[in-house]
Parts: C-alpha cells; structure tokens; sequence
C-alpha cells in the first residue's frame, strides 16, 4: 500500500528547473532511496514534500490526502517528518531540549515523555548526556539526536536527507544500524544517500536521480546488482590495464616502451 505519492513534480529555482516532472511512491512500512549524483534534485524533492521549498506543478498525497499545498507545520503534523542534511542540531541548547523542539506542535505531556523515553531507549547515548549542549556532541551523536528530535513528533513517514554524511565508517554502519531497527518496528523511510551502496543494501524500492529526473527504478538488490549503476555509483567499473610490450617486441612504439632508471647516485 502507497503511504506517499508524488506525481510529475516540478520545482524551479529562478530560471532554473531542479525537478522536471518526477513521479514515485514510498509503500508503508518499507525503505525507499533516491541515489544520484550533487544536483541530481534529491535533496530538492524531500524539500519539496516538506513544503520547505514552492513547487511549480506535480501532486503529492500522504494517506490519500493531498498535502501539496499545506505549509511546513501541517505537513508535519501529517505525520511527514524530515531529518535534514548535516544535521541541524541547536547547539546551544540541551540534548532534551533539542529533543523537546521536535515535539513543538504536540500538547499531551503524558505523551511527550512517553516519546522521550522511547528515544532514549533506542539511544541509551543521548539519555546519558541528556543534560549536555548538543553542539559539544560528536556526529555521530548529534545524526542519533537529529533522529531523537523527528522522532518526537510522531512520524508515519520518516524523510533522512543523507544521514551518513561526514561520519567515520564505523558510525556510518550504527546509522544504518537504527535505519534498519526503525524499519523492523514498521517504521516507513525515505531516504537519501550518497553512499548508494549501503543505501541499495537497506532498500525494498530505490529510485536513480539524473539531473531532476528520475531515470531508473527497481529493489535495491536489483540495482545493486546492474552493472550501470555500479560502474556509476558504487565505484566498480573496470579499468582496462595499458599492455605492457614485450622485451622482443620491436614494433611497439617510443611512448609505450619502458624507460631507463636513473641512477641517483651518478
């Protein structure tokens, strides 16, 4: 079943257009990509859906409700709810405090610490430096509040724009670790990701980006698989070695032949 749907999408910026029509569907409870190259549009299009960014033409639903035209607050009321690229943490204030913000549009309180606790159950590292500012957290703590803080507001649909950017491989595969938890507790997730090969190894569905369009689709293991977007994305072309002449060969030209060492010492 289809919890988001986008249909011919388009967004401008000036003169210039970033989406040109795009049309996809996130299914409930699974893990969608976008993967592409800087400008490809995928950051643009999880704008666009939060209503952060005008769109000139295109659809979007959520739960068969038409959310194109609602502003920022009501889409995440919805229950649509970004982590943003690079985090956005408020360094100055508290990890709770950071958390509490992502509840801003809630009222119950009894609920509101109820969400708290389930953050610092599945982040036992923010629950102990709760009292800490934000900004004096590593990345890899501070991607751990960003999710904390959306997940406050009670997401159907969690959007992560590049969660693994800037961090060390190790903390890269912990992200991805809790993609996967949320994931298996029902949570659905859009997700944008330049390291498309952890990104394709999470996907059920995944969608290629080229310069606003979307150019291929497929599970993630098959475009895991295709040999076009792993020389594209996942850095596997194969590079043909120059040949190397043989010694007896007399034919081979002045550019491709060997040339003697020179001796430092002389």
């Amino acid at each position: 079943m289809s919890l988001l749907t986008v249909r011919d999408l388009k967004v401008s910026y000036g003169g210039i257009e970033a989406l040109k029509g795009i049309s996809f569907d996130v299914d409930e409870k699974k893990i969608v990509t976008l993967i592409g190259a800087n400008g490809a549009g995928k950051s643009t299009t999880l704008r666009a859906i939060s209503g952060l960014v005008p769109i000139k033409a295109g659809a979007i639903t959520f739960e068969g409700r038409d959310i194109t035209s609602l502003d920022t607050s009501q889409i995440v009321a919805q229950g649509v709810v970004l982590v943003p690229e690079g985090r956005r943490v408020f360094p100055n204030l508290t990890v709770l405090e950071n958390l509490k913000i992502g509840a801003y549009l809630r009222r119950d309180q009894a609920e509101i610490k109820k969400a708290t606790e389930y953050v610092f159950e599945r982040f036992p590292r923010l629950e102990e430096r709760h009292w800490q500012m934000a900004g004096t957290l590593s990345g890899g703590e501070q991607q751990m509040l960003a999710v904390g803080r959306a997940l406050m507001a009670r997401p159907r649909l969690l959007m992560m724009d590049e969660p693994s950017l800037g961090l060390a491989p190790l903390v890269v595969r912990d992200i991805f670790t809790i993609i996967h938890r949320l994931s298996e507790e029902g949570m659905t997730i859009l997700l944008i990701e330049q390291n498309a090969n952890a990104a394709l190894r999470a996907a059920d569905t995944a969608y290629v980006m080229e310069t606003g369009r979307i150019t291929m689709t497929g599970t993630g293991e098959e475009l895991l698989n295709n040999q076009a977007i792993r020389d594209a994305y996942l850095g596997t072309k194969r590079v043909r070695k120059p040949k190397v002449p043989d010694a007896a060969d007399t034919t081979a030209s002045p550019t491709t032949q060997s040339i003697p060492a020179t001796d430092p010492s002389a």
